[in-house]
């Protein structure tokens, strides 16, 4: 994460914390570990298992950042490991958390925003390095297609160390957007060439303007409008756009919203100010997962300092969600931006 992100995250904790919110439903299983707390409400009940995943020696994780799912199943998580060892970025794990393979030592320290969709019966990966102010396409065995640095035929850059991408959405026609959360807040978008088409936005809270555009989506849900949904993070709202670009709406009163996926007709937003909220086609809230605003402002106390005390950190609780995914049976995987990272299962049980 950037350090001017990080100060615009400062500026609005205190103003997010006062955000009404809807009282957690969590079953108060003890911290023992004799059974998983249990977050959300109604039809969405998810069961918290942290500290997912089981590393081989050679990797320790950094940052946790993203989650993609490939149709096999197995799940990939990039970190952000800052040590001076070039260190795999991607890692490939199974359903049951067993490692498989790891790459992406060229992308250390600044694996960020992960996708992943098939083309012409391959998959590929689509990731946001913001050590080296790229987007790679990459093969499942960590082959890298290409590489792309900031789309000079825009004319927003003077500066290459001024784009620092942090997510891609992809398009059904198999074009992409890129959203320049930690530069200069804008989204660029490609064709399926990837080939630069336009770019939009700009640093600001107006319609159109962005604050950190740090994730993405393609919003093709039944009864809507195919349409790019942006979370304007800083903004403490998502933004909706025309696929060319041309703003249509917000989704107001979340709470830092780093991250959306889709499954079926229900919207995954993942909040880096410690909750998951769940929307409905027409964006209505369906549920809550870990909505304590006492927990909230423990969290951002002190220049959020719990993010690296993981002694201080409570079981069924998140304390900075990141990216977060839907597998293909509903449960949830979630990655946090915590010092030392932190993968958690969340398994659907209602």
């Amino acid at each position: 994460m950037s350090s001017p992100t990080r100060r615009q995250f400062l500026q609005s904790t205190a103003a997010a914390a006062t955000i009404a919110a809807t009282p957690l439903f969590l079953r108060a299983e003890n911290k023992s570990g004799s059974a998983p707390l249990r977050v959300g409400s109604g039809e969405y009940v998810y069961e918290c298992n942290h500290y997912w995943g089981e590393l081989p020696s050679s990797i320790q994780w950094g940052a946790t950042h993203d989650v993609a799912i490939d149709k096999s199943g197995l799940i990939y998580i990039t970190h952000q490991n800052g040590g001076g060892v070039p260190m795999d970025a991607i890692v490939v794990f199974d359903a049951d958390g067993k490692y498989v393979r790891s790459f992406g030592k060229e992308f250390h320290g600044g694996g960020h925003g992960l996708d992943l969709r098939a083309e012409n019966g391959q998959e590929f990966l689509y990731l946001s390095d913001v050590k080296n102010h790229q987007i790679a396409k990459i093969d499942l065995n960590g082959e890298v297609v290409w590489k792309k640095g900031f789309p000079e035929e825009a004319g927003k850059y003077d500066n290459p160390g001024k784009y620092t991408p942090t997510n891609i959405a992809l398009a059904p026609d198999g074009g992409f957007y890129v959203g320049d959360g930690y530069g200069s807040h804008y989204v660029h978008q490609y064709d399926a060439d990837a080939k630069w088409v336009r770019s939009w936005g700009g640093h600001g809270s107006k319609p159109g303007e962005l604050n950190c555009p740090h994730g993405l989506y393609v919003d093709t849900r039944p009864g809507r409008e195919p349409s790019l949904c942006v979370t304007d993070r800083a903004n403490n709202r998502l933004q909706y756009f025309t696929l060319d670009g041309k703003h249509l709406s917000y989704v107001d009163n979340l709470v830092y919203p780093s991250s959306l996926d889709v499954r079926g007709e229900v919207m995954l937003v993942g909040e880096l100010d410690s909750r998951l909220t769940l929307l409905d086609k027409e964006n209505n809230v369906l549920t809550y997962l870990d909505d304590d605003a006492e927990w909230r402002n423990t969290v951002n106390a002190n220049g959020r300092r719990v993010r690296s005390q993981r002694d201080k950190w409570v079981d069924g609780k998140f304390v900075h969600p990141h990216g977060a995914t839907f597998d293909a049976d509903g449960n949830i995987y979630l990655a946090e931006w915590v010092v030392g990272g932190r993968v958690s299962f969340l398994k659907k049980v209602g």
